[in-house]
């Protein structure tokens, strides 16, 4: 909570899940708090908002515009070798121009033509012509694809209030504001920042794999790590005393007038993450080596951004009462062209020292980097070391 009370996130997050085992726990921690949304998801493209997924909803699009991306998915698909060549092998050119070549690059930071496409699945909504075509005819909103079209969020305290309430479980088990300077993996023996130690038989890991690489000294692997990109984020808050104007849940943006790709109306999840008579917009930029942001001026590029995309009004900017930034280090995994090659490498000297690197960095893996895959690498992690079951989750 901001000193202004409002609630925020680091990034756009919610609850939804492929396992029954992190259910339970979910349901266990928040009990009869939280609440469940109708997912309402945007693209605000051409001056106009269009439905998600894009390409379901091109009935929305100026005649000409939807007349080209129709005639780009007609067209057919073509073999491609990384991300780039397959939005426009899947896409075709008109989908790939108004939205996903420019949406993704501002999500990935990074060349699309550097990415793999092997991760993909059910990361992107892929195309259905004749179902496309009935909307064109029907001029039908089709808004019912991907994994998230239902969720739910926790009633007090945004999502850190889930893991707040896990980690509360465990009492005096977890040691806080430990920082780790080194690990000898040779010797199974971790040295932390204020001097002290531990040793371990098995360890677990959720540090970025490249950190971790480097706090272990494992030199041998450093050639590797090139093959490891990653995003930072810029989060950035806005509370305005206004009583919302919308019932969106969040907005997608590929266009350059703003610098955001995705903005949360982040008071919708809750009421209170926002206080009485007020509501809350949360933006995320990304940005890396190859694509510089202005940590300084990036919140007043995000308010005239989203006046840009009309999310708010001149007026409304006035009423702005609390602005938040949140700086992130690590925001995206990039599945680069080399990766999995690096992975492999990477993973396999760790577990045969008795490691276990897990997590939305710890594994490297986008595809199953939500908080219930991170969630359950951990579950699975434990099991596989006391039981002996095997991982399903992840793999290399």
């Amino acid at each position: 909570m901001d000193k202004n009370k409002f609630w925020w996130d680091i990034g756009g997050h919610v609850l939804f899940s492929h396992y029954k085992y992190y259910d339970d726990v979910v349901n266990r921690i928040l009990g009869e708090n939280f609440l469940e949304h109708l997912r309402e998801s945007w693209i605000w493209v051409m001056n106009r908002f269009v439905p998600y997924p894009f390409q379901n909803n091109i009935h929305r699009l100026p005649k000409g515009k939807m007349e080209e991306c129709l005639k780009g998915l007609n067209a057919g698909g073509k073999k491609s070798e990384n991300f780039e060549e397959w939005i426009y092998s899947t896409f075709g050119k008109g989908i790939a121009k108004y939205f996903m070549v420019p949406y993704n690059e501002k999500v990935w930071a990074h060349p699309l033509e550097k990415m793999s496409k092997d991760w993909i699945a059910e990361r992107v909504s892929v195309v259905d012509i004749g179902r496309v075509k009935q909307n064109i005819a029907e001029k039908k909103d089709d808004v019912s694809w991907g994994p998230n079209n239902k969720f739910i969020f926790p009633l007090y305290g945004g999502t850190g209030s889930l893991f707040s309430g896990i980690a509360g479980l465990f009492g005096d088990k977890i040691h806080f504001n430990k920082d780790v300077s080194e690990v000898d993996a040779g010797k199974r023996k971790i040295v932390f920042a204020d001097g002290s130690m531990t040793e371990y038989d098995c360890l677990i890991t959720t540090m970025p794999l490249d950190k971790f690489v480097k706090k272990a000294s494992l030199k041998g692997l450093y050639k590797y790590l090139k093959n490891l990109v990653h995003s930072s984020g810029l989060i950035v808050g806005i509370g305005i005393n206004k009583k919302c104007p919308s019932n969106k849940c969040w907005v997608y943006f590929p266009e350059k007038n703003s610098p955001f790709y995705r903005v949360t109306y982040f008071s919708n999840y809750s009421p209170n993450n926002a206080p009485a008579g007020h509501f809350s917009l949360m933006s995320e930029t990304s940005c890396s080596k190859t694509k510089r942001e202005n940590k300084s001026g990036i919140i007043e590029k995000t308010i005239q951004g989203m006046i840009n995309s009309r999310l708010i009004s001149k007026n409304d900017a006035k009423k702005i009462v609390s602005k938040y930034l949140i700086d992130v280090e690590y925001s995206y995994p990039v599945p680069t062209l080399g990766r999995d090659k690096a992975l492999m490498a990477i993973q396999k000297c760790l577990m045969a020292k008795g490691i276990y690197s897990r997590g939305r960095f710890g594994a490297w893996k986008y595809e199953i980097g939500n908080m219930d895959h991170s969630f359950m690498q951990g579950v699975e992690a434990v099991n596989n070391i006391l039981l002996g079951e095997k991982e399903k989750t992840w793999s290399l």
